[in-house]
């Protein structure tokens, strides 16, 4: 009986590792694929079966068509590296490793022009193919600020609001996906899903709001995905109010980070059973359900897939 337990055991663990799944993935993007690095590998880690490899050639706030000038002079001149502080060329990062997906998208402030896209997307496609074939290459849906951003609150210069600015790079990027035939990864969409399912939402506080405060006071930031208010010490060593309004928050950040695990294992994000210290249970259960319905309704741009 011991013998036959033993052998089941063996079975049992063979097998396990014969379905595990790991996955290579690499983002050529900026901030808006960095958040993603900040609770996929534990979100992923906690799934069994699901293993990780995860590596950036990212650039702070950078638009499709300056990676695309990155790699035109990095194919100028051999002694040109600009990726991973200077020490890599992205043909180098492409060629480092047998990649499964290769990430990339727009930056925010282009992201609802859909004039902006095009030739550098397709350019950056079909250099990830030529140096990683392997690699599936996929857009990722990036969202619209929080409402109390200065471009898209009324009398704003982008004269539109949070939902138009989403509806506008929604688009944008289905069009993208379908002249280059890609997948989408539906982020923000699911940012905008949270906002309208979620109890409590997130309010503007007002333009001259933060004018009338004394440290540490700050408005109420319940409800919030997107964005962050803090204090912070300047270099005349007063205490100013720093406000991002733009970059998922600790919420945000899990909530892509189940979306990413969803597309990529084809795993339901409600199996993750990670959650970053200060979210709540409740909340974080909230979040993977609203992955999940995410990736599981959402339809691709691209229906010859």
């Amino acid at each position: 009986m011991r013998k036959i337990l033993i052998i089941a055991l063996l079975f049992a663990s063979a097998f396990s590792t014969l379905i595990a799944k790991e996955i290579k993935l690499l983002t050529i993007g900026n901030s808006f694929a960095d958040s993603a690095f900040k609770y996929l590998p534990q979100a992923a880690a906690s799934v069994p079966g699901c293993e990780l490899v995860m590596e950036r050639a990212n650039h702070g706030g950078c638009e499709l068509d300056r990676h695309w000038s990155y790699i035109l002079r990095e194919e100028k001149s051999p002694d040109v590296k600009l990726y991973r502080k200077a020490t890599q060329t992205l043909k180098e990062i492409l060629k480092s490793k047998k990649w499964d997906f290769v990430t990339i998208q727009q930056a925010s402030h282009k992201s609802w022009r859909p004039e902006t896209y095009q030739p550098f997307a397709k350019n950056i496609k079909e250099y990830v193919n030529e140096n990683a074939p392997s690699a599936e290459v996929v857009l990722q849906q990036t969202w619209s600020y929080r409402s109390d951003d200065p471009r898209i609150r009324k009398g704003g210069e982008w004269n539109m609001d949070q939902t138009e600015m989403f509806k506008r790079l929604e688009q944008a990027y289905a069009e993208c996906a379908k002249e280059l035939n890609l997948r989408v990864i539906p982020t923000g969409l699911a940012v905008q899903n949270a906002r309208n399912e979620q109890k409590v939402k997130f309010k503007d506080y007002g333009a001259e709001t933060l004018k009338k405060l004394k440290y540490p006071e700050l408005p109420d930031q319940s409800g919030s995905i997107v964005g962050k208010l803090r204090w912070i010490k300047g270099k005349d060593g007063n205490m100013r109010i720093n406000r991002d309004s733009i970059h998922l928050n600790e919420r945000g950040e899990y909530l892509q980070a189940c979306v990413w695990f969803a597309f990529f294992f084809e795993k339901s994000a409600e199996e993750i059973t990670f959650v970053p210290k200060g979210i709540d249970p409740d909340d974080a259960k909230f979040l993977r359900s609203v992955a999940q319905r995410t990736v599981a309704t959402f339809k691709q741009p691209n229906a010859t897939r």
